[in-house]
């Protein structure tokens, strides 16, 4: 069955206080999007990549594809206005079998943890990488805060995968504003979402501190 990924590399670099996206930031030498395509690459070398970002750092793809991946045909798509505009923008380009949807700043997810989420999308139609919460939680509510089960909550990562026509069909849905990530499209129309058990170390890089951690635990796994 036809594999497919699609990374979403729309961010900007706001809350890295830098003007370069963060996709774009480097950690060891290569920028945080090759780490990502190269995760993808070595769960499956032929799985059709799909990169979408804005038309303006096109250009700055092309120059860092043809450093680090001369052999590897990687599509390119322009990105929208939100997440749900770029995500359905890469899936008009795919149209047949699974596609795993990632954020290009999870450089360090696991091949383990992709071949479990695509697994789960073929059975079942969905598999959406989360892990359980480590930390006490309160909610807000009229003022104060009340104290939650932790093991009620799942903290949601990505690759979220699913079964391509299934996926395109919740896509056609007008976009709200309740649509945190791509499960929720998923949820919105009708169709269950299946856990996939993730890693704490599948990170998602978006403050100054998580670069220092990113690079330590890649530091670690060339040990």
């Amino acid at each position: 069955m036809q594999k497919s990924v699609i990374i979403v590399a729309g961010g900007s670099g706001t809350r890295m206080q830098q003007s370069l996206p963060k996709q774009f930031m480097e950690i060891l030498e290569k920028p945080i999007v090759v780490h990502t395509i190269e995760a993808f690459l070595a769960y499956d070398r032929s799985i059709f990549v799909v990169l979408v970002l804005p038309t303006h750092y096109f250009d700055t793809w092309k120059a860092l594809a043809d450093r680090f991946f001369p052999t590897v045909n990687i599509h390119m798509v322009a990105g929208g206005a939100t997440r749900f505009q770029s995500v359905k923008s890469g899936l008009r380009v795919i149209d047949r079998g699974l596609v795993a949807i990632h954020d290009a700043v999870r450089p360090l997810i696991s091949p383990q943890v992709i071949a479990e989420s695509f697994l789960s999308a073929e059975e079942k139609g969905s598999g959406v990488v989360m892990v359980p919460l480590k930390d006490s939680i309160r909610r807000k509510a009229e003022g104060k805060t009340l104290a939650e089960n932790r093991a009620d909550f799942f903290a949601v990562q990505t690759p979220q995968t699913f079964q391509v026509a299934q996926i395109k069909k919740a896509f056609e849905q007008n976009e709200l504003d309740t649509f945190t990530d791509d499960a929720s499209v998923y949820e919105s129309a009708g169709m269950p979402v299946s856990p996939v058990v993730g890693e704490y170390t599948n990170l998602k890089i978006t403050t100054p501190e998580d670069l220092i951690i990113a690079e330590a635990m890649m530091n670690q796994r060339k040990k």
